[in-house]
């Protein structure tokens, strides 16, 4: 229905408009069903956002402009981007419009917050953190706790992509204060987690194994699967730091067995991402390899992803002297992340662009 649609989205005067009033509310009515993690990447839902992105986006472009005082079109939009997260990442055009928003709007802080994740897929974590310490500001100023929290552990994530760890400690270990004085256990699950993901990377084993050992308990036996997932992943990237092959492997086919009825792409291109790390730190280049092509196949609508996995076999192929392979596999990555605007990812390739082409260029004056 792109087409038609399309033809009567911008009428002299919309909201009189019988077909975009229609499409507005069937529109609105799905984007209100609730996304997590949980519902398969083949769901209706997920079908349906698929196939209908542009149009709803475009409805919403229309409705911000011309209804803007109205709560339940921002709240429409928020739920538009959280759909877009878990279905098809990628950038939208409301960002300035939801920026443009009166700091006591509602709704400003909730789009903020799901503005941010879609630049977290992008791979642009300076804007993300700036939406983000932007939002804490107005959920302080709410005095809502629990959204206080929620945001402090979404900037402690953006701060550990950033490599400022230590202020993401900070900010996590004052989320999860909170979350114990609310007696919040799902919540301190998800910090923990997010913690222990941040003490991990700032090379403090031992505290991230603690901490992440904590979220596995205080998770249900069953529901979060996802988090559960993602807990045994990282025990496994622990283990591996650790020099621990046979415990990392363990606990990443743990998250493997949790993860695969699921079919959530974006955990399962993780898993076989360290697994790919793993193997090849174990010399064994035909499993790395393997687990290479595993985590391309859940690539799926998910350039950023897909921008990843080509990244990782550039640089596996670099670390084992294939330059020209190398170097045409980071050209493509570079082209992925450019198309959807991720600066950071986009230099990093070029710095391992340079390493290849320095590295040729020692071959051709040796020889």
């Amino acid at each position: 229905m792109l087409a038609p649609l399309r033809d009567h989205l911008y009428p002299t005067d919309p909201i009189s408009s019988p077909l975009l009033q229609t499409t507005k509310e069937c529109y609105f009515t799905r984007l209100s069903v609730r996304v997590d993690p949980g519902t398969p990447a083949g769901s209706e839902e997920a079908r349906w956002i698929i196939s209908e992105d542009v149009n709803v986006e475009h409805l919403l472009d229309v409705f911000t402009l011309v209804d803007a005082n109205s709560v339940g079109v921002w709240d429409a939009c928020a739920c538009f981007m959280n759909h877009i997260y878990w279905h098809k990442p990628r950038p939208v055009v409301l960002g300035p419009k939801i920026e443009g928003l009166p700091d006591d709007h509602p709704s400003k802080a909730q789009c903020l917050v799901r503005l941010s994740l879609l630049f977290d897929m992008a791979g642009n974590n300076m804007e993300r953190k700036r939406l983000l310490i932007h939002c804490l500001k107005l959920r302080r100023e709410e005095g809502n706790d629990t959204q206080v929290a929620r945001t402090l552990r979404t900037l402690s994530g953006a701060n550990r992509r950033l490599g400022h760890f230590k202020e993401g400690i900070e900010q996590a270990k004052e989320a999860l204060e909170i979350y114990e004085r609310l007696n919040d256990v799902s919540g301190q699950a998800f910090c923990l987690d997010r913690l222990a993901r941040l003490l991990h990377d700032d090379k403090q084993l031992d505290a991230a194994e603690e901490a992440v050992s904590r979220a596995i308990n205080l998770l249900p036996s069953k529901g979060k699967r996802h988090l559960a997932s993602q807990c045994h992943r990282l025990l496994g990237d622990i283990y591996c730091s650790k020099g621990e092959p046979g415990k990392a492997i363990k606990y990443l086919e743990a998250a493997l067995e949790i993860a695969s009825p699921f079919n959530w792409h974006d955990e399962l291109f993780c898993i076989y991402h360290s697994m790919a790390m793993l193997f090849f730190d174990e010399n064994k280049f035909g499993d790395a390899q393997t687990c290479i092509g595993l985590a391309k196949l859940h690539a799926i609508n998910n350039a950023y992803i897909l921008g990843r996995a080509m990244e990782l076999q550039a640089g596996f192929w670099y670390k084992q002297h294939r330059f020209d392979e190398a170097k045409s596999e980071v050209l493509r990555a570079v082209d992925v992340y450019g198309k959807i605007g991720s600066t950071e990812c986009v230099e990093h390739c070029e710095k391992l662009l340079r390493d290849i082409e320095e590295q040729m260029e020692n071959l051709i004056i040796s020889s």
